[in-house]
């Protein structure tokens, strides 16, 4: 009886080891963001589900698992060197937090994998050479791309049916090419019978004249574009939305918690936990060159009453009945 429970005991470690990640020290993750991880918002959004995700895998910081966060606080100038040095740890792994870190990991290695989540088209970002077979260091999980610039501009349409010129927010530092981004954006126009009008800000000293550029040319809304220096001052940008009366869609609807009116994004929290199943794939051996990019799957559409009041605007109901979350 006794040595029957002693081979049973051996069988069930043996099984509990067979299941562990062929890994012969401590894990590390590394993880680069634009943003600031002290955000609630941010936490709420991106770094519990990540963790979650992980949880779900087996995952959890300990004697098996180290997680090293570097955050850029809305600068991105910093972060060349946030992924220089996580890169010197080394890890086994590096998550990258949306285009611009990516952009960086990118130019800094060709060896370390990366998963790279919160992105756009990881082939017109040179980190993939298609979404089934990347081919590179990289694999990760990308939103809609100029998918969702279409479908945030019908949704401008849909909150001012009489809107002939929509201004574009961007960030030149984290934003694709002018070029490539205008010559996607401007079958756009024919579509809906609008004129897109794209202006720039890389900071904060840039935000009154890019809104005092919209101003001249007429827009009759904004849609702002996803990027960690505009999350981190989300506040002030919505403010300047509301003195110039002008009705704002953004990336996400943690923007909306500065005064945004509405946000249409993929759904951030699922893009975070199905980044961390990758990044257990990662550990237990998959080649990122041979692990498909996934894509976003839901899209989520988020209203801010209180924002439509400052800018004069009543929303339609057929808005308000599509929206996951109504603010009021």
């Amino acid at each position: 009886m006794r040595r029957r429970r002693l081979l049973a005991g051996s069988l069930a470690g043996l099984s509990s080891l067979l299941a562990l990640p062929a890994l012969a020290r401590k894990a590390t993750i590394a993880f680069v963001g634009g943003g600031s991880g002290a955000e609630p918002s941010t936490r709420r959004s991106a770094i519990d589900p990540f963790l979650q995700g992980l949880q779900e895998r087996g995952w959890v910081e300990g004697p098996e698992l180290a997680i090293e966060f570097r955050w850029a606080e809305g600068r991105p100038e910093r972060l060349p060197g946030m992924v220089a040095e996580l890169l010197r740890l080394p890890p086994d792994v590096l998550v990258t937090m949306g285009p611009r870190p990516t952009i960086v990991a990118r130019d800094a290695t060709r060896t370390v994998p990366v998963v790279a989540i919160f992105i756009d088209d990881p082939v017109e970002m040179g980190l993939a050479e298609s979404l089934a077979r990347p081919g590179r260091n990289f694999t990760g999980v990308s939103a809609f791309g100029i998918e969702l610039v279409a479908k945030r501009l019908e949704l401008m349409k849909q909150l001012v049916p009489a809107s002939r010129r929509v201004g574009i927010l961007s960030n030149p530092i984290t934003a694709p090419p002018r070029s490539e981004f205008e010559a996607n954006v401007r079958p756009l126009e024919r579509d809906l019978d609008i004129r897109v009008v794209i202006v720039e800000a890389k900071a904060p000293a840039e935000f009154d004249a890019a809104f005092e550029s919209l101003a001249r040319q007429g827009v009759d809304g904004v849609m702002v574009l996803a990027d960690a220096t505009f999350f981190t001052h989300r506040a002030r940008l919505a403010e300047l939305c509301h003195r110039h009366k002008l009705p704002s869609i953004w990336g996400g609807r943690e923007y909306l918690e500065g005064g945004g009116l509405a946000s249409y994004q993929a759904d951030v929290p699922h893009m975070f936990r199905r980044g961390a199943h990758l990044v257990d794939a990662v550990l237990r051996g998959a080649r990122p060159a041979e692990t498909p990019f996934e894509r976003a799957t839901k899209l989520d559409l988020a209203v801010n009453l209180k924002a439509a009041r400052a800018v004069g605007l009543v929303v339609p109901r057929s808005v308000l009945a599509a929206a996951d979350l109504v603010i009021e």
